[in-house]
């Protein structure tokens, strides 16, 4: 069988960059090795997490917060099976979603793990081992990532587990050690805390979340030790041990100390890697670089010029998101369009409570770049949304050109940062001013006056409400 484009990979890049392959008129195909559409973000990622941290918030709030709101209740308790099914639920909804809308578009759906032939033809190993070659005049390549670990580390995946254990626990752990304080950590690490694991997060950079604005990294912190959440940074790792149901954590302190932690888990959070065993990509000539990632220019195609890689497999971030835009790109352009995308404005959540978003540029990159430039900051907790709701945790921060008052970064910490950062993004994609953004009329009592304030802050130094 032949076919205009046949993509590896079903997560978030790979079905979207079918969708739209074949919105374009292209016959179009797609590989997945598991028996599920939607890769990892849909199974063992971003879905499940969210479901989770959806269920442990409403609990939390449940034991924490109804009694102020005059809510009164007996104690609140959780069924546990009961979270992971629901979570189990929406996972089943969501990936069945995805075989509807390959059917929708006509899309042949083969299940097999994918591997090149040569730089045409693409072989499909079933799971019963039988063989099926199909060929495609261009190829993309959109198989994701799967989770880092460190050299010394063993993961047995019962008491030393990846993020996709985490999320199927049979227990809410007594105590759990969670190696990685970027998002991943700290997402399930929120989940258990709320459920009442203590959770201990050993990180090795000097703060959590090390790639967002120091602001941000510190502001998050200080909100999760008010939940309990006990976060070691500047920890270096050495060893992880398991004996029984116990797993011991070494680590060396900032000071050259050897400190130990003591758990029931260890979630081992230290980020993912490409995932590209097996593909065969030698038989087609394709090219990694060394971080183990599919080398692709600025259309994201290979060195081989009809075959394309996406998402987590390529360098940039590791984001869903960032992965269907990919996808998008990639078929406009096989279909002749001139579509672009502006990594710059690839918007960064985390799904903590207050959540984290962050897009454009952080302060210290300004800085290190010699860009001048001017901050403006404005508190939740000066929100009457805020003090409506009780979440008064977190700022919104405007960065702009000193000069030119363009924005060129925006950074949250508060109640739905995930949505509010998308008016920055737009702003942003658009070249506004931080003027432009504070003069906004923005809708009385909402989260997004944050966002007004801080402009203002940056544009003149004067918010009106602080």
């Amino acid at each position: 069988m032949k076919y205009d484009i046949i993509v590896i990979g079903s997560g978030p890049g790979g079905y979207i960059s079918a969708i739209r392959a074949s919105q374009l008129g292209k016959k179009v195909a797609i590989i997945e090795k598991y028996a599920t559409l939607g890769g990892t973000c849909l199974n063992v990622g971003c879905i499940p997490s969210k479901a989770l941290l959806d269920s442990s918030h409403h609990y939390y709030d449940a034991v924490n917060h109804f009694e102020s709101h005059g809510i009164s209740v007996e104690k609140p308790t959780f069924d546990f099976t009961k979270m992971v099914e629901r979570k189990a639920t929406v996972v089943e909804q969501t990936t069945g979603g995805i075989k509807y809308l390959m059917d929708k578009n006509n899309i042949d759906v083969f299940e097999g793990l994918g591997s090149f032939v040569d730089a045409t033809h693409v072989k499909i190993t079933k799971n019963d081992g039988s063989e099926e070659t199909i060929e495609g005049t261009n190829i993309i390549i959109a198989t994701g990532s799967k989770p880092s670990t460190l050299p010394f580390i063993s993961l047995d995946k019962e008491r030393i587990i990846t993020s996709t254990e985490a999320l199927k626990l049979k227990e809410v752990p007594k105590h759990l050690i969670v190696i990685g304080g970027g998002v991943i950590g700290l997402e399930l690490g929120s989940v258990y805390k709320r459920l009442g694991a203590d959770v201990t997060v050993v990180e090795y950079a000097p703060k959590i979340t090390p790639t967002m604005d120091a602001d941000v990294s510190k502001e998050l912190q200080k909100v999760l030790k008010k939940q309990g959440m006990k976060i070691a940074t500047s920890h270096g790792v050495s060893a992880v041990e398991r004996n029984g149901d116990e797993v011991i954590v070494k680590a060396t302190d900032k000071k050259g100390r050897e400190v130990e932690f003591k758990g029931d888990y260890c979630l081992v959070a230290v980020g993912r890697r490409p995932y590209t065993e097996g593909l065969g990509l030698e038989n087609a000539g394709v090219q990694l670089n060394d971080r183990n990632q599919v080398e692709v220019n600025e259309h994201l195609q290979t060195n081989v010029s009809n075959i394309y890689a996406i998402g987590d497999v390529v360098k940039g971030a590791m984001l869903a998101h960032k992965a269907e835009e990919e996808g998008v790109v990639v078929a406009e352009y096989l279909a002749g369009q001139k579509p672009h995308i502006e990594y710059n404005l690839i918007p960064g959540v985390v799904y903590t409570w207050p959540e984290v978003a962050a897009v454009g540029k952080t302060e210290d990159e300004l800085k290190n770049a010699g860009v001048a430039y001017k901050a403006g900051k404005f508190s939740m907790r000066a929100l009457g949304r805020s003090r409506a709701s009780g979440d008064i945790d977190g700022f919104v921060k405007v960065l702009a050109d000193k000069t030119t008052d363009e924005v060129l970064g925006v950074h949250i910490v508060g109640a739905r940062a995930a949505d509010l950062i998308m008016e920055a993004a737009v702003a942003m994609e658009y070249r506004a001013s931080a003027e432009d953004l504070a003069r906004i009329c923005h809708g009385h009592p909402t989260y997004s006056e944050a966002v007004k304030e801080a402009a203002k802050a940056a544009w003149d130094g004067k918010p009106l409400n602080a």
